[in-house]
């Protein structure tokens, strides 16, 4: 499936759950929608935890001198 055909039906949906649920229901689908976003790259291999989760090194520190 393409990225054009998944955001058409995540933009559906959304629409979907804010005309009947309101702005409650669309932000409830919005906030699923990306937990599952996230989830499903995970699951891909796309991303890491280790992306998120990297230790400093001193090379930061050291540009602010």
């Amino acid at each position: 499936m393409s990225m054009a055909m998944v955001g058409l039906v995540a933009g559906m949906a959304l629409g979907f759950a804010g005309y009947f649920g309101g702005f409650g229901a669309f932000v409830v689908v919005a906030a699923l929608g990306a937990i599952g976003f996230v989830a499903g790259r995970f699951a891909d291999g796309d991303w890491e935890a280790g992306d998120f989760f990297r230790t400093r090194t001193g090379d930061r520190d050291d540009r602010r001198r």
